[in-house]
Protein backbone atom coordinates (compact mmCIF):
# COMPACT_ATOMS: atom_id res chain seq x y z
CA UNK A 1 0.00 0.00 0.00
CA UNK A 2 1.56 3.48 -1.27
CA UNK A 3 1.75 5.65 2.01
CA UNK A 4 -0.26 8.89 1.66
CA UNK A 5 1.96 10.74 4.18
CA UNK A 6 5.39 11.02 2.05
CA UNK A 7 6.18 12.87 -0.59
CA UNK A 8 8.86 12.77 -3.30
CA UNK A 9 8.13 16.36 -3.56
CA UNK A 10 11.26 18.60 -2.98
CA UNK A 11 10.44 21.46 -0.13
CA UNK A 12 9.75 24.40 -2.00
CA UNK A 13 10.72 27.39 0.61
CA UNK A 14 8.10 30.39 -0.02
CA UNK A 15 8.93 33.68 -1.58
CA UNK A 16 10.00 36.13 1.04
CA UNK A 17 9.32 39.71 -0.09
CA UNK A 18 12.03 42.22 0.03
CA UNK A 19 10.46 44.14 2.40
CA UNK A 20 10.47 41.88 5.38
CA UNK A 21 13.98 41.55 5.69
CA UNK A 22 14.27 45.35 5.19
CA UNK A 23 11.77 46.00 7.97
CA UNK A 24 13.22 44.00 10.53
CA UNK A 25 16.81 45.05 10.37
CA UNK A 26 15.59 48.72 10.17
CA UNK A 27 13.70 48.17 13.64
CA UNK A 28 17.19 46.48 14.57
CA UNK A 29 19.24 49.34 13.67
CA UNK A 30 16.69 52.11 15.15
CA UNK A 31 16.63 50.42 18.41
CA UNK A 32 20.29 49.79 18.56
CA UNK A 33 20.77 53.76 17.31
CA UNK A 34 18.15 54.49 20.02
CA UNK A 35 19.92 52.65 22.80
CA UNK A 36 23.63 54.47 21.69
CA UNK A 37 21.69 57.72 21.52
CA UNK A 38 20.37 57.26 24.90
CA UNK A 39 24.02 55.71 26.29
CA UNK A 40 25.93 58.46 24.72
CA UNK A 41 23.67 61.56 26.31
CA UNK A 42 23.75 59.96 29.76
CA UNK A 43 27.75 59.79 29.04
CA UNK A 44 27.89 63.10 28.76
CA UNK A 45 25.52 64.05 31.34
CA UNK A 46 27.61 62.36 34.02
CA UNK A 47 31.08 63.62 32.29
CA UNK A 48 29.02 67.14 32.91
CA UNK A 49 28.39 66.70 36.92
CA UNK A 50 32.16 65.26 37.29
CA UNK A 51 30.71 61.97 39.24
CA UNK A 52 34.05 59.92 39.05
CA UNK A 53 34.83 58.50 35.41
CA UNK A 54 37.74 58.59 33.32
CA UNK A 55 37.17 58.47 29.21
CA UNK A 56 38.12 54.93 29.35
CA UNK A 57 35.80 53.98 32.27
CA UNK A 58 33.11 55.70 30.88
CA UNK A 59 33.39 54.11 26.95
CA UNK A 60 33.42 50.65 28.46
CA UNK A 61 30.62 51.79 30.57
CA UNK A 62 28.82 52.65 27.82
CA UNK A 63 29.77 49.84 25.61
CA UNK A 64 28.29 47.61 28.44
CA UNK A 65 25.22 49.20 28.52
CA UNK A 66 24.24 48.97 25.24
CA UNK A 67 25.84 44.91 25.27
CA UNK A 68 22.84 44.59 27.77
CA UNK A 69 19.87 46.72 26.65
CA UNK A 70 20.33 44.86 22.73
CA UNK A 71 21.44 41.16 24.54
CA UNK A 72 18.02 41.39 26.81
CA UNK A 73 16.20 42.85 23.55
CA UNK A 74 17.46 39.62 21.69
CA UNK A 75 16.49 37.41 24.34
CA UNK A 76 12.82 38.56 24.50
CA UNK A 77 12.91 38.17 20.98
CA UNK A 78 11.90 41.74 20.15
CA UNK A 79 12.61 41.75 16.32
CA UNK A 80 10.72 38.05 15.40
CA UNK A 81 8.87 38.50 12.81
CA UNK A 82 5.85 37.25 14.04
CA UNK A 83 5.34 40.08 16.52
CA UNK A 84 6.48 43.26 14.56
CA UNK A 85 4.18 45.57 13.00
CA UNK A 86 1.58 43.19 15.71
CA UNK A 87 -0.61 44.74 18.21
CA UNK A 88 0.48 45.10 21.27
CA UNK A 89 2.70 42.17 21.60
CA UNK A 90 5.16 43.89 19.87
CA UNK A 91 5.32 46.42 22.15
CA UNK A 92 4.93 44.02 25.38
CA UNK A 93 7.92 42.30 24.38
CA UNK A 94 9.82 45.62 24.05
CA UNK A 95 8.66 46.75 27.30
CA UNK A 96 9.89 43.59 29.10
CA UNK A 97 13.44 43.40 27.07
CA UNK A 98 13.75 47.26 28.52
CA UNK A 99 12.71 46.40 31.90
CA UNK A 100 15.49 43.44 32.07
CA UNK A 101 18.09 45.08 30.72
CA UNK A 102 17.74 47.77 33.62
CA UNK A 103 17.43 44.80 36.25
CA UNK A 104 20.21 43.65 34.75
CA UNK A 105 22.35 47.08 34.73
CA UNK A 106 21.26 47.78 38.46
CA UNK A 107 22.51 44.35 39.56
CA UNK A 108 25.39 44.76 37.73
CA UNK A 109 26.11 48.37 39.26
CA UNK A 110 25.50 47.28 42.53
CA UNK A 111 28.16 44.60 42.58
CA UNK A 112 30.74 46.53 41.05
CA UNK A 113 29.61 49.74 43.75
CA UNK A 114 29.23 51.71 40.51
CA UNK A 115 29.31 55.98 41.49
CA UNK A 116 26.47 57.55 39.88
CA UNK A 117 24.62 53.96 39.86
CA UNK A 118 20.98 55.58 40.17
CA UNK A 119 21.70 57.79 37.85
CA UNK A 120 22.53 55.71 35.18
CA UNK A 121 20.75 52.69 35.57
CA UNK A 122 16.86 54.92 36.52
CA UNK A 123 17.29 57.05 33.65
CA UNK A 124 19.33 55.79 31.35
CA UNK A 125 16.31 52.20 30.66
CA UNK A 126 13.32 54.52 31.14
CA UNK A 127 15.11 57.24 28.31
CA UNK A 128 15.13 54.42 25.94
CA UNK A 129 11.67 53.67 26.23
CA UNK A 130 10.71 57.13 25.78
CA UNK A 131 12.62 57.53 22.51
CA UNK A 132 12.20 54.02 21.37
CA UNK A 133 8.74 53.30 21.64
CA UNK A 134 7.29 56.06 19.69
CA UNK A 135 10.23 55.27 17.09
CA UNK A 136 8.87 51.51 16.89
CA UNK A 137 5.56 52.92 16.66
CA UNK A 138 6.66 55.94 13.61
CA UNK A 139 8.24 52.41 11.91
CA UNK A 140 4.94 50.65 11.76
CA UNK A 141 2.81 53.86 10.17
CA UNK A 142 4.15 52.84 6.70
CA UNK A 143 4.13 49.57 7.00
CA UNK A 144 0.53 49.52 7.69
CA UNK A 145 -0.29 51.88 5.30
CA UNK A 146 0.95 49.79 2.62
CA UNK A 147 -0.80 46.81 3.84
CA UNK A 148 -4.08 49.34 3.64
CA UNK A 149 -3.12 49.31 0.26
CA UNK A 150 -3.09 45.53 -0.39
CA UNK A 151 0.61 45.50 -0.19
CA UNK A 152 3.39 44.16 2.46
CA UNK A 153 0.94 40.82 2.98
CA UNK A 154 1.64 37.43 4.06
CA UNK A 155 -0.07 35.11 1.80
CA UNK A 156 -2.19 32.66 3.50
CA UNK A 157 -3.85 28.76 2.84
CA UNK A 158 -6.58 28.65 5.32
CA UNK A 159 -8.33 25.36 6.19
CA UNK A 160 -11.27 25.02 7.94
CA UNK A 161 -14.65 24.53 8.61
CA UNK A 162 -16.26 26.41 5.78
CA UNK A 163 -18.09 29.06 8.26
CA UNK A 164 -14.67 29.39 9.98
CA UNK A 165 -12.61 30.09 7.57
CA UNK A 166 -15.20 32.27 6.16
CA UNK A 167 -15.26 33.89 9.64
CA UNK A 168 -11.14 34.27 9.13
CA UNK A 169 -11.26 35.87 5.93
CA UNK A 170 -13.76 38.73 7.28
CA UNK A 171 -11.16 39.60 10.10
CA UNK A 172 -8.45 39.53 7.76
CA UNK A 173 -10.19 41.80 5.42
CA UNK A 174 -11.45 44.25 8.17
CA UNK A 175 -7.99 44.36 9.60
CA UNK A 176 -5.23 44.73 6.78
CA UNK A 177 -2.71 46.11 8.95
CA UNK A 178 -2.31 42.97 10.97
CA UNK A 179 -0.73 41.62 7.21
CA UNK A 180 -2.62 38.57 6.46
CA UNK A 181 -4.20 37.82 3.04
CA UNK A 182 -6.01 34.84 2.91
CA UNK A 183 -5.16 33.81 -0.91
CA UNK A 184 -6.32 29.94 -1.16
CA UNK A 185 -8.77 27.81 0.93
CA UNK A 186 -8.74 23.86 1.37
CA UNK A 187 -11.85 22.53 2.35
CA UNK A 188 -12.48 18.76 4.16
CA UNK A 189 -14.18 17.77 0.88
CA UNK A 190 -13.08 20.56 -1.82
CA UNK A 191 -16.24 22.70 -1.49
CA UNK A 192 -18.06 19.21 -3.37
CA UNK A 193 -15.75 21.19 -6.38
CA UNK A 194 -12.36 22.21 -6.38
CA UNK A 195 -11.99 25.80 -8.44
CA UNK A 196 -15.37 26.89 -6.54
CA UNK A 197 -14.87 30.12 -4.28
CA UNK A 198 -15.70 31.02 -0.62
CA UNK A 199 -15.87 34.86 -0.43
CA UNK A 200 -14.38 35.48 -3.26
CA UNK A 201 -11.28 32.70 -2.51
CA UNK A 202 -10.35 30.14 -4.08
CA UNK A 203 -10.84 26.55 -2.99
CA UNK A 204 -7.40 24.90 -4.40
CA UNK A 205 -8.06 21.75 -2.57
CA UNK A 206 -8.31 19.13 0.35
CA UNK A 207 -7.09 18.97 3.58
CA UNK A 208 -5.45 15.48 2.47
CA UNK A 209 -3.40 17.69 0.30
CA UNK A 210 -2.45 20.52 2.17
CA UNK A 211 1.22 20.15 2.26
CA UNK A 212 1.17 19.72 -1.52
CA UNK A 213 -0.69 22.59 -2.01
CA UNK A 214 1.32 24.92 -0.01
CA UNK A 215 4.62 23.37 -1.82
CA UNK A 216 2.59 24.61 -5.09
CA UNK A 217 1.71 28.13 -3.70
CA UNK A 218 4.40 29.54 -1.47
CA UNK A 219 2.15 30.02 0.53
CA UNK A 220 4.16 32.07 4.26
CA UNK A 221 1.31 30.73 6.55
CA UNK A 222 -0.76 27.65 6.68
CA UNK A 223 -4.20 28.86 9.24
CA UNK A 224 -6.27 25.85 10.75
CA UNK A 225 -9.71 26.50 11.71
CA UNK A 226 -11.61 24.63 13.87
CA UNK A 227 -12.84 21.57 12.01
CA UNK A 228 -14.17 18.03 13.13
CA UNK A 229 -12.00 16.34 10.77
CA UNK A 230 -8.62 17.97 12.92
CA UNK A 231 -7.91 15.28 15.61
CA UNK A 232 -5.03 15.64 17.09
CA UNK A 233 -3.01 12.58 15.09
CA UNK A 234 -3.79 14.83 12.03
CA UNK A 235 -2.77 18.06 13.26
CA UNK A 236 0.76 16.57 14.39
CA UNK A 237 0.70 14.81 10.73
CA UNK A 238 0.16 17.85 9.18
CA UNK A 239 2.86 19.66 10.87
CA UNK A 240 5.14 16.99 10.30
CA UNK A 241 4.22 17.38 6.33
CA UNK A 242 5.18 21.23 6.68
CA UNK A 243 8.81 20.47 7.78
CA UNK A 244 11.32 22.24 5.40
CA UNK A 245 8.92 24.31 3.29
CA UNK A 246 9.44 27.35 5.68
CA UNK A 247 6.01 27.86 6.34
CA UNK A 248 4.51 28.64 9.69
CA UNK A 249 1.49 26.58 10.71
CA UNK A 250 -1.07 28.76 12.95
CA UNK A 251 -3.65 26.86 14.30
CA UNK A 252 -6.63 28.58 15.76
CA UNK A 253 -8.81 27.19 18.76
CA UNK A 254 -12.68 27.29 19.13
CA UNK A 255 -12.01 30.86 21.47
CA UNK A 256 -11.54 32.96 18.85
CA UNK A 257 -11.84 35.71 20.90
CA UNK A 258 -9.30 35.04 23.70
CA UNK A 259 -5.95 36.17 23.29
CA UNK A 260 -2.93 38.02 24.65
CA UNK A 261 -2.06 37.29 28.11
CA UNK A 262 -4.82 34.87 28.93
CA UNK A 263 -3.36 32.12 26.77
CA UNK A 264 -0.96 29.35 27.96
CA UNK A 265 0.00 26.54 25.92
CA UNK A 266 1.73 24.21 27.98
CA UNK A 267 2.66 20.54 27.77
CA UNK A 268 1.10 18.14 30.15
CA UNK A 269 1.04 14.23 29.99
CA UNK A 270 2.96 14.73 26.80
CA UNK A 271 -0.38 16.91 25.22
CA UNK A 272 0.41 20.09 24.31
CA UNK A 273 -2.88 21.69 26.32
CA UNK A 274 -3.96 25.32 25.99
CA UNK A 275 -4.96 27.37 28.97
CA UNK A 276 -7.47 30.22 29.35
CA UNK A 277 -6.61 32.06 32.41
CA UNK A 278 -9.30 34.57 34.22
CA UNK A 279 -9.25 37.86 33.56
CA UNK A 280 -7.08 39.81 35.90
CA UNK A 281 -8.51 42.37 38.18
CA UNK A 282 -5.76 42.63 40.72
CA UNK A 283 -2.35 42.58 41.31
CA UNK A 284 0.39 44.37 40.87
CA UNK A 285 -0.72 45.21 37.16
CA UNK A 286 -3.96 46.67 38.76
CA UNK A 287 -2.28 48.67 40.85
CA UNK A 288 -0.34 50.50 38.27
CA UNK A 289 -3.19 50.95 36.08
CA UNK A 290 -4.36 52.84 38.94
CA UNK A 291 -1.40 54.93 39.42
CA UNK A 292 -1.19 55.68 36.01
CA UNK A 293 -4.86 56.82 36.07
CA UNK A 294 -4.57 58.89 38.42
CA UNK A 295 -1.15 60.89 37.60
CA UNK A 296 -1.86 60.84 34.00
CA UNK A 297 -5.05 62.51 34.70
CA UNK A 298 -3.52 65.14 37.16
CA UNK A 299 -0.86 65.90 34.50
CA UNK A 300 -3.55 66.40 31.78
CA UNK A 301 -5.63 68.46 33.41
CA UNK A 302 -2.55 70.68 34.29
CA UNK A 303 -1.63 70.85 30.80
CA UNK A 304 -4.58 71.36 29.10
CA UNK A 305 -5.93 73.25 31.74
CA UNK A 306 -5.82 77.01 28.65
CA UNK A 307 -8.18 74.35 26.58
CA UNK A 308 -10.73 73.48 29.24
CA UNK A 309 -10.66 77.17 30.04
CA UNK A 310 -11.21 77.95 26.49
CA UNK A 311 -14.33 75.64 25.94
CA UNK A 312 -16.19 76.70 29.22
CA UNK A 313 -15.42 80.72 27.65
CA UNK A 314 -16.51 79.33 24.18
CA UNK A 315 -19.92 77.35 25.90
CA UNK A 316 -20.67 80.47 27.85
CA UNK A 317 -20.38 83.03 24.91
CA UNK A 318 -22.30 80.89 22.37
CA UNK A 319 -26.51 79.90 24.03
CA UNK A 320 -27.25 79.86 27.48
CA UNK A 321 -27.01 77.10 29.89
CA UNK A 322 -24.56 75.36 32.41
CA UNK A 323 -21.42 74.65 30.80
CA UNK A 324 -20.85 71.31 32.91
CA UNK A 325 -23.22 68.63 31.47
CA UNK A 326 -23.99 65.72 33.77
CA UNK A 327 -25.34 62.25 33.09
CA UNK A 328 -26.07 59.55 35.29
CA UNK A 329 -23.81 56.30 33.56
CA UNK A 330 -23.46 52.98 35.39
CA UNK A 331 -19.79 51.97 35.99
CA UNK A 332 -17.56 49.09 37.16
CA UNK A 333 -19.73 46.76 39.09
CA UNK A 334 -23.24 48.21 38.06
CA UNK A 335 -22.51 50.90 40.21
CA UNK A 336 -24.04 54.09 38.78
CA UNK A 337 -21.83 58.16 38.70
CA UNK A 338 -21.87 60.95 37.84
CA UNK A 339 -19.51 61.86 34.45
CA UNK A 340 -18.90 65.38 33.82
CA UNK A 341 -18.41 66.94 29.90
CA UNK A 342 -18.59 69.90 28.18
CA UNK A 343 -22.24 70.42 27.52
CA UNK A 344 -22.63 70.50 23.72
CA UNK A 345 -26.63 70.57 22.99
CA UNK A 346 -29.48 72.85 23.83
CA UNK A 347 -30.44 72.71 27.68
CA UNK A 348 -33.56 70.84 27.14
CA UNK A 349 -31.75 68.27 24.91
CA UNK A 350 -33.01 65.01 27.02
CA UNK A 351 -36.33 66.46 26.68
CA UNK A 352 -35.95 66.45 22.93
CA UNK A 353 -34.73 63.03 22.33
CA UNK A 354 -38.13 61.13 22.70
CA UNK A 355 -39.18 63.41 19.48
CA UNK A 356 -35.79 61.75 17.74
CA UNK A 357 -36.41 58.18 18.39
CA UNK A 358 -37.71 57.51 14.79
CA UNK A 359 -34.64 58.76 13.00
CA UNK A 360 -32.11 57.29 15.43
CA UNK A 361 -29.25 56.24 13.55
CA UNK A 362 -27.41 54.03 16.44
CA UNK A 363 -27.13 50.80 16.20
CA UNK A 364 -28.54 48.58 19.06
CA UNK A 365 -29.32 50.07 22.39
CA UNK A 366 -27.02 53.25 21.64
CA UNK A 367 -29.07 56.55 20.21
CA UNK A 368 -26.83 58.16 17.23
CA UNK A 369 -27.55 61.34 14.99
CA UNK A 370 -25.17 62.30 12.49
CA UNK A 371 -27.07 65.66 11.96
CA UNK A 372 -28.18 65.83 15.62
CA UNK A 373 -30.27 69.23 15.67
CA UNK A 374 -29.94 69.38 19.65
CA UNK A 375 -26.17 69.93 18.83
CA UNK A 376 -25.06 73.97 19.49
CA UNK A 377 -22.67 75.22 16.93
CA UNK A 378 -19.56 75.22 18.94
CA UNK A 379 -20.53 72.15 20.45
CA UNK A 380 -20.31 70.76 17.09
CA UNK A 381 -16.44 71.65 17.10
CA UNK A 382 -16.06 70.38 20.32
CA UNK A 383 -17.34 66.74 19.60
CA UNK A 384 -15.48 66.74 16.43
CA UNK A 385 -11.92 66.83 18.33
CA UNK A 386 -13.73 65.08 21.92
CA UNK A 387 -13.15 67.87 23.84
CA UNK A 388 -16.65 67.63 25.37
CA UNK A 389 -15.15 64.50 26.79
CA UNK A 390 -12.26 66.04 29.05
CA UNK A 391 -14.26 67.15 32.12
CA UNK A 392 -14.05 63.47 32.57
CA UNK A 393 -10.34 63.33 33.37
CA UNK A 394 -12.02 64.87 36.95
CA UNK A 395 -14.10 61.47 37.08
CA UNK A 396 -10.57 59.67 36.48
CA UNK A 397 -9.23 61.52 39.40
CA UNK A 398 -12.23 60.48 41.59
CA UNK A 399 -11.59 57.13 40.62
CA UNK A 400 -15.30 56.10 38.76
CA UNK A 401 -13.52 56.46 35.31
CA UNK A 402 -9.89 55.10 34.01
CA UNK A 403 -8.27 56.39 31.12
CA UNK A 404 -8.70 53.30 29.21
CA UNK A 405 -12.00 51.07 29.75
CA UNK A 406 -15.49 50.49 28.52
CA UNK A 407 -17.42 52.86 27.23
CA UNK A 408 -19.82 53.84 29.93
CA UNK A 409 -23.48 53.01 29.29
CA UNK A 410 -26.28 54.88 30.42
CA UNK A 411 -28.45 53.13 33.14
CA UNK A 412 -31.44 52.42 29.99
CA UNK A 413 -28.88 50.89 28.14
CA UNK A 414 -27.18 49.08 30.72
CA UNK A 415 -30.85 47.60 32.02
CA UNK A 416 -31.06 46.10 28.34
CA UNK A 417 -27.73 44.09 28.03
CA UNK A 418 -27.34 40.40 27.85
CA UNK A 419 -24.98 38.67 30.35
CA UNK A 420 -22.46 38.42 28.15
CA UNK A 421 -22.42 42.24 27.26
CA UNK A 422 -22.71 42.76 31.20
CA UNK A 423 -19.22 41.69 31.25
CA UNK A 424 -18.35 44.95 30.38
CA UNK A 425 -18.77 46.57 33.72
CA UNK A 426 -16.28 44.11 35.67
CA UNK A 427 -13.73 47.11 34.89
CA UNK A 428 -13.86 50.23 34.98
CA UNK A 429 -14.93 53.16 31.97
CA UNK A 430 -13.02 54.54 30.24
CA UNK A 431 -12.26 57.96 28.77
CA UNK A 432 -11.08 56.16 25.77
CA UNK A 433 -10.96 52.49 24.55
CA UNK A 434 -10.90 50.14 21.81
CA UNK A 435 -14.15 51.27 19.99
CA UNK A 436 -12.77 54.79 20.12
CA UNK A 437 -9.78 54.26 18.10
CA UNK A 438 -11.14 51.46 15.87
CA UNK A 439 -14.41 53.43 14.55
CA UNK A 440 -15.81 55.54 17.16
CA UNK A 441 -19.61 56.31 16.39
CA UNK A 442 -19.24 54.79 13.06
CA UNK A 443 -18.68 51.10 14.08
CA UNK A 444 -21.84 49.21 14.64
CA UNK A 445 -23.63 47.87 18.03
CA UNK A 446 -21.86 44.14 17.84
CA UNK A 447 -18.41 45.79 16.53
CA UNK A 448 -18.11 47.80 19.50
CA UNK A 449 -19.63 45.08 21.79
CA UNK A 450 -16.82 42.84 20.57
CA UNK A 451 -14.01 45.10 21.13
CA UNK A 452 -14.95 46.11 24.51
CA UNK A 453 -15.59 42.73 25.38
CA UNK A 454 -11.83 42.07 24.20
CA UNK A 455 -10.73 44.76 25.91
CA UNK A 456 -12.06 42.89 29.28
CA UNK A 457 -11.10 39.99 28.20
CA UNK A 458 -7.52 40.54 27.28
CA UNK A 459 -6.37 43.76 29.41
CA UNK A 460 -2.62 44.12 29.33
CA UNK A 461 -0.40 47.73 30.49
CA UNK A 462 0.69 47.35 26.93
CA UNK A 463 -2.90 47.55 25.33
CA UNK A 464 -3.33 50.57 27.50
CA UNK A 465 -0.39 52.55 25.90
CA UNK A 466 -1.16 51.72 22.55
CA UNK A 467 -4.82 52.68 23.18
CA UNK A 468 -3.86 55.71 24.35
CA UNK A 469 -1.32 56.83 21.83
CA UNK A 470 -3.72 55.91 19.38
CA UNK A 471 -6.51 57.83 21.04
CA UNK A 472 -4.64 61.51 20.01
CA UNK A 473 -4.40 60.03 16.35
CA UNK A 474 -8.56 59.19 16.50
CA UNK A 475 -8.87 62.77 18.03
CA UNK A 476 -6.81 64.90 15.75
CA UNK A 477 -8.25 63.50 13.13
CA UNK A 478 -12.06 63.85 14.16
CA UNK A 479 -12.75 60.10 12.75
CA UNK A 480 -16.10 58.99 13.31
CA UNK A 481 -17.36 61.67 15.97
CA UNK A 482 -20.40 63.16 15.60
Amino acid sequence: MQNTTQTTSRPTQPTVSSWEPAYRYGVMAADVLCTVLVVLLAGAILSANHIGYGPLPLLVLEAVTVAVVVGSLALNRVWHTAVLGQGAEEFRRLGRGLFGSVVALGLGALAAGMPGARLWVFVVGPAVALVAFPVRYALRRPLHRARGEGRCLLPVLAAGNVDTVKDLISRTRRAPHLGWRVDAVCTVDGRAEIGVELDGIPVVGRFGELAEQVRRGGYRIVAVTPDTYWTPRRLQQLAWDLEGTGTEMVVAPALMDFAGPRLHVTGVLGMPLLRVSEPSFTGFRRVVKALVDKVGSFLLVCLLAPVLLAAAVAIMVDTRGPVLYKQRRVGKGGKPFTILKFRTMVTNADNLRARLESVNEGAGVLFKMKRDPRVTPVGRVLRRYSVDELPQLFNVLAGSMSLVGPRPPLPEESAKYAPDVRRRLMVKPGLTGLWQVSGRSDLSWEESVRLDLRYVEDWSLALDALILWKTFRAVFGGQGAY
